[in-house]
């Protein structure tokens, strides 16, 4: 079986619904990641690029539904291209990643170039279509941005409540404590904001450019608040529940608009880009629970992922978790029992934001970056996913040295 490597990851900055990148259309973000990645390759002829894998949770809007397709023929690069959207909520461009790693295991592709978009502020209302011609009631239209919506009146109503509410019932269920989740989410912030300062993320961004003549340069997340702490987030008023809540804006990840991007190949694909691979795909889980209990499923989700690359979580040094909520991290660290300091070093999602399909593939290379830097073996990459599923993947440092 062919080896399939990560050579490269980038990512726009991650920008809040409504800001910097809100007048960027969602297949426009896909191109730039996508130009960008091509040309940090110095020997990529696009003619060997075997196909393109992208993920994105919503493709009801400017994504055209199948926006890899669209971004690459943006892009410039050969209409011979083939691409192919995947949709797995939340755990899109990770599963992207996944896809084409088979591909490459099986020796269907050699070189594979994956990435992940959303923008959560150009997500359109969706009006639908009546039963029968010609009706007198009015119609409501729905918000696509995210959650349910259109629920079909057959399923239980305990699987459809909010994500905000379903957090809440699992941290009742696992006795997290609002204490430790503000706690969880002020050291977030803490940590993107050094990891910026600290230059960790200057060779996994790429800045996203005005395109408009009010518009302003993105370089660096734009949700990152370094002057979060415990204390100030104490003081935020709960949001799905006015009595016994616990859930607020500050500890749970905002809603944003951002792209990620990613090479993968296989051994020979080093010859075709011009790089050196950073780390290999060494295993892969999924997992599934109660709808109501999606924060849990990355647990499953890792260790199916550990017992496929045939290590366990004592060989783990570092852990990408993406943080939706800062209940249902902590409910899976404290599941994992690994040491807090592995997980989200460089800062999670509660800081650094959450464009739903762009943040597989952003947890992905920061984890490769993050061995990379550390000269580190292994780490895990994991995320759970609405309507209760959970995805991870285990990367091995292929030039580690502890």
């Amino acid at each position: 079986m062919n080896q399939a490597y990560l050579y490269d990851a980038i990512r726009t900055p991650f920008g809040k619904i409504g800001g910097a990148l809100a007048s960027h259309r969602p297949d426009d973000l896909a191109t730039l990641v996508v130009k960008a990645l091509v040309g940090r390759a110095p020997k990529l002829d696009p003619e060997t690029i075997d196909e393109v894998v992208f993920g994105n949770a919503n493709g009801a809007g400017e994504e055209n539904r199948n926006v890899a397709r669209m971004a690459t023929l943006l892009a410039g690069l050969p209409t011979s291209l083939p691409g192919t959207t995947v949709n797995r909520l939340c755990g899109s461009s990770l599963d992207a990643a996944m896809i084409a790693s088979r591909q490459i295991n099986v020796g269907d592709a050699e070189l594979m170039l994956l990435g992940g978009v959303e923008s959560m502020s150009r997500a359109p209302w969706v009006l639908p279509k009546t039963e029968r011609p010609f009706p007198m009631n009015n119609l409501e239209l729905a918000n696509t941005t995210l959650g349910w919506r259109l629920v079909n009146p057959q399923m239980p109503g305990e699987w459809t409540v909010s994500l905000g509410e379903a957090t809440e019932q699992l941290r009742e269920k696992y006795g997290i404590s609002r204490e430790r989740q503000d706690e969880f989410a002020a050291a977030s912030h803490r940590l993107a904001d050094a990891a910026w300062n600290e230059g960790k993320y200057d060779n996994l961004v790429v800045p996203v450019a005005p395109n408009t003549k009010k518009g302003v340069e993105l370089v660096r997340d734009e949700t990152i608040r370094p002057e979060s702490t415990t204390g100030t987030l104490a003081g935020l008023r709960t949001v799905f529940r006015a009595e016994n809540g616990t859930v607020t804006a500050g500890n749970a990840s905002p809603m944003n608009d951002g792209a990620s991007a990613a090479w993968l190949g296989s051994e020979k694909a080093a010859g075709l880009l011009g790089l050196e691979p950073v780390a290999r795909i060494a295993g892969r889980g999924a997992a599934a629970n109660e709808p109501q209990y999606f924060g849990y499923a990355p647990v499953e989700a890792a260790n199916r992922a550990l017992a496929k690359a045939g290590i366990s979580w004592n060989d783990v040094a570092a852990v990408e978790l993406n943080e939706a909520f800062a209940a249902q991290s902590l409910a899976c660290l404290d599941a994992w029992e690994i040491d807090p300091a592995v997980v989200n070093a460089w800062g999670g999602a509660i800081a650094i934001g959450h464009p739903l399909g762009a943040s597989g593939l952003r947890i992905l290379g920061t984890l490769a970056r993050r061995l990379q830097d550390s000269g580190e073996r292994w780490g895990v990459a994991a995320i759970c996913i609405g309507v209760g599923q959970g995805l991870a993947v285990v990367l091995e440092n292929v030039n580690a040295s502890k």
